[in-house]
């Protein structure tokens, strides 16, 4: 029943373990030293408030980016940022340690 009213409200079921595995990148947003404090392994940190000016840094604009942050406002923001300038795969992860413990 969840399942058709998941597909009924265009809800996908994302599978971030299969994700990474297949090569998507882990972008944490929050700052570098909340990203010090914990983070996910691998995961790369690029504050949302600098993410505009280092989008050059994802050179494939069709390998999927996962975005986390604290809660997931941030992470939304950036899926919203990668989404606008051209990058077809991206998933709002919501929290950093949430999305870790799909991971």
């Amino acid at each position: 029943m969840f399942e058709a009213i998941k597909k009924i409200l265009g809800i996908k079921t994302v599978n971030y373990a299969q994700l990474v595995n297949d090569g998507a990148i882990v972008l944490d947003v929050r700052t570098k030293g909340e990203y010090g404090s914990g983070h996910i392994k691998g995961s790369v940190n690029i504050p949302v408030d600098q993410l505009q000016k280092n989008l050059q840094k994802f050179k494939d604009k069709k390998r999927p980016i996962i975005t986390c942050c604290a809660s997931g406002m941030r992470s939304a923001s950036a899926k919203g940022i990668l989404s606008s300038n051209g990058f077809l795969e991206v998933y709002n992860g919501g929290s950093w340690m949430s999305l870790n413990n799909k991971l």
